[in-house]
């Protein structure tokens, strides 16, 4: 049965990447978080990285809502799982507001989110070097499509008080609510993948506690609040059914090299009855007492030196695998499994070597965008004939795997590009470079718990 959603929500969207989304989702979920309101913080789109963001700021985690990948039901219902108990939600865009999946349609956007949760969206805007043209900008996006309820532009990178006022006087509507300055002094440090995570070494808590007192002095956080507060009731799927008693215990790889999970993933292992035991390849000697393994995304490039000289684990993931429980590993977590992993700079670390080649980091990237994964036999994740989606954003690539190395997965990218075979594996053990989300394909986390399941003890 569906059930009726009556929290405050806001889309936070902007006219291209770069504007200053995240900084904005950042000082808005902090100021609401000092005046005593419990913020639910969202992230359209794959990202990994602004949601750290969005969690030190709002002190609660941040969960995905990708429109291709979960589709519009899964959407909802992790909007309405993820937002239950809190006093206002805030959905930080992707790219553009009108950006997505494909160029002739919004499917994946923004636009086409902020629809499905029918919230009101207010669009950050680089106002550096502009005046009036910010009308044409924010009337622009109002006009593309009706449907989406533009309430208000922020203006960012304004040159001060004389320049926020001439762009007020340029727009009369959607309303200016306000600005920030230039602030090179407060942003948040980033590398090739794009923000670093929000670990308090690189975004220290006094970055933040400035970022909600500039809201409070830049933004008419009342008028954003009353915009959220506008928002009509919204029709959502109906609550899941309790979660089942533990069946199996799943270690998550975690610590500074790995922690690249949609939240939404997680959830669902744990609500089909899976025990998430998070242990860390970096630092600990030896893994927990679990069924299955699953190693995520991140960094393990710029911690490989460590990763390499823990041999202790490494013994550890081998007799785990050789005991034939399941192993899955994406993107990070496949590097992680390889022989080596070689660097920019040609130094080359030894891997765990689970799986057969040699993980090469480049200057480029290697692979970005959605990808549709059809698995050609069976999985930790279930049998052949799976369709999944998923997203990669990668500089490294894996080179020399022998070609008698099984591919289970065949990925097919967007527009038109050439079907490329993958996923390798290697007894239970599963790696591939898509970042897979489990609410494209019901049956691959059930898959991936059943596998558990039947290797338990």
């Amino acid at each position: 049965m569906a059930r009726v959603l009556s929290i405050p929500r806001l889309v936070v969207a902007a006219a291209s990447s770069g504007s200053g989304k995240t900084t904005v989702a950042v000082a808005l979920a902090r100021a609401l978080r000092a005046r005593g309101l419990c913020v639910a913080p969202f992230k359209c789109g794959p990202d990994y990285l602004d949601p750290t963001y969005h969690a030190r700021a709002a002190g609660r985690p941040s969960h995905n809502l990708d429109g291709w990948m979960m589709g519009r039901e899964a959407c909802l219902a992790t909007f309405a799982r993820a937002s239950a108990g809190a006093d206002v939600a805030l959905v930080e865009g992707v790219m553009g507001m009108y950006d997505g999946a494909s160029p002739v349609s919004e499917e994946g956007s923004t636009a086409e989110l902020a629809k499905w949760l029918d919230a009101p969206v207010v669009a950050v805007l680089d106002a550096s070097g502009m005046a009036r043209t910010v009308a044409a900008v924010a009337q622009g996006l109002a006009g593309f499509d009706p449907a989406v309820r533009l309430g208000g532009v922020i203006c960012n990178r304004v040159g001060g008080a004389r320049h926020l006022a001439l762009l007020r006087e340029a727009l009369g509507a959607p309303p200016v609510l306000g600005g920030f300055l230039d602030r090179p002094d407060l942003a948040f440090p980033e590398r090739h993948l794009g923000l670093r995570t929000a670990d308090p070494g690189s975004a220290p808590e006094a970055r933040f506690a400035a970022w909600g007192a500039a809201a409070e002095d830049g933004l008419d956080v009342d008028a954003l609040l009353a915009l959220a507060r506008g928002a009509p009731p919204l029709d959502a799927p109906g609550a899941p059914s309790r979660s089942i008693p533990p069946r199996c215990r799943i270690g998550i790889a975690f610590d500074e090299a790995f922690h690249f999970y949609y939240e939404d993933n997680l959830a669902r292992l744990e609500a089909l009855g899976a025990r998430l035991v998070r242990f860390s390849p970096l630092h600990d000697a030896a893994l927990p007492e679990v069924d299955g393994l699953y190693l995520g995304g991140g960094y393990p490039e710029e911690h490989a030196a460590t990763l390499s000289a823990n041999l202790d684990m490494h013994r550890a993931l081998r007799a785990f695998a050789a005991s034939g429980r399941p192993v899955y590993a994406e993107c990070g977590g496949l590097m992680a499994l390889c022989e080596a992993i070689r660097t920019r700079q040609g130094a080359i670390f030894p891997m765990a070597g689970l799986l057969p080649g040699t993980a090469v980091m480049q200057d480029r990237l290697a692979a970005l965008g959605y990808v549709e994964v059809e698995t050609r036999a069976a999985t930790p994740l279930g049998p052949a004939g799976l369709r999944l989606r998923g997203h990669q954003f990668r500089y490294s690539e894996l080179r020399d795997v022998p070609d008698d190395v099984p591919r289970a997965y065949a990925l097919q990218g967007r527009r038109g590009s050439p079907p490329a075979l993958e996923g390798y594996a290697r007894g239970g053990v599963l790696g591939s470079y898509v970042h897979v989300h489990f609410a494209s394909c019901a049956g691959a986390a059930a898959g991936f718990v059943e596998s558990c399941v039947r290797r338990r003890g």
